[in-house]
């Protein structure tokens, strides 16, 4: 287990200096910061200062290890739109951005998991091929276009939800919440729903297929001649053994949440980290570009080794031949 865990850690820290390199790299194609900085009058002397001050003479090497060195001390430099630490916009953002992942994952998760097993008992029933159509069209359309139609009709037409912001908001220290009012769940309801649909309808059919496999298996219909009821083959035989794929897809799907927030906080101006990363690619604000995909990178890990983990305690395969001197993932 801590040869696992270690093996893990080293490939981790191997993907985030690639992504640091590819981000910072990438980045600086995007635009000139100064001219986003400084006003038309400025003269080229000014420029030229403003550009030595801010580092950008250096080489890229140099650059890169200054920026990978604050980033290990958790310092992403100054933004060039905001001329603020970006760290401290960082936590501001935050906050939101966890929330609707947050929220959305729960949303794809528990609702996901739970037609898919509805699905998969009932294939044959009209509810079941109606549920299939729907999430083939939750899987076709488009994140920005979804989340239009729902500002068009409860927004637009009904009037029921707000369709942009976050609303009323509580702080506890640098932490700000709206799920502790009326306000903020009425204004997280639309954007929550719209990103939790693709990995929700993703899972569904997912876990209907698992589903369906399963119960064809020997030891389901060997369980059922034991006498068990329906119950407990379904949910403490059948349902069990499909969590090891759930778990792998669900890993990576609530890490595209994460990723993919860029899209719905910027159609309902959601004020996240997402909304944050397009008005810095508007500025050519190049420490906060680098340090949003760094962190998303950060998050993609972290929930990679989590899934890990998770996959080595639910399947005990892994645990027999590692503790058999067999060759495990």
């Amino acid at each position: 287990m801590i040869v696992f865990l270690l093996r893990r850690l080293l490939q981790s820290l191997a993907v985030m200096l690639a992504v640091a390199l590819i981000a910072f790299t990438l980045f600086r194609f995007v635009g000139d910061p100064i001219n986003g900085m400084v006003g038309q009058d400025a003269t080229q002397a000014e420029r030229d200062a403003l550009r030595q001050n801010l580092g950008l003479n250096d080489s890229v090497v140099v650059q890169f290890g200054r920026f990978v060195n604050r980033t290990v001390h958790g310092e992403f430099g100054l933004s060039y739109q905001l001329a603020r630490p970006v760290n401290q916009i960082i936590l501001e953002k935050m906050p939101a951005t966890l929330e609707l992942s947050f929220v959305a994952g729960l949303i794809a998760l528990v609702v996901g998991v739970t037609l898919g097993v509805f699905t998969g008992l009932r294939p044959r029933a009209a509810s079941s091929r109606f549920l299939l159509a729907a999430s083939l069209v939750g899987v076709s359309l488009p994140t920005f276009l979804i989340g239009i139609l729902l500002i068009l009709v409860f927004s637009v037409w009904l009037r029921w939800l707000p369709s942009y912001g976050r609303g009323t908001t509580e702080q506890f220290g640098w932490w700000t919440t709206g799920l502790l009012t009326i306000d903020g769940w009425r204004s997280l309801i639309m954007p929550a729903f719209t990103l939790a649909l693709y990995p929700m309808t993703l899972i569904i059919r997912l876990v209907r297929a698992e589903m369906l496999e399963v119960l064809r298996t020997d030891y389901i219909k060997f369980a059922r001649a034991r006498g068990l009821t329906n119950r407990a083959v379904n949910f403490g035989h059948a349902l069990k053994n499909t969590l090891v794929p759930v778990i792998t897809i669900t890993g990576v799907q609530v890490g595209s949440i994460i990723a993919f927030a860029v899209i719905t906080e910027t159609v309902f101006q959601w004020p996240g980290m997402g909304l944050m990363f397009i008005q810095a690619v508007s500025y050519a604000d190049i420490p906060v570009m680098s340090a949003y995909l760094v962190l998303v990178a950060l998050f993609f890990v972290i929930i990679s080794l989590v899934v890990d983990l998770l996959y080595y305690l639910v399947d005990p395969r892994l645990r027999i031949q590692r503790g058999g001197g067999g060759h495990g993932r």
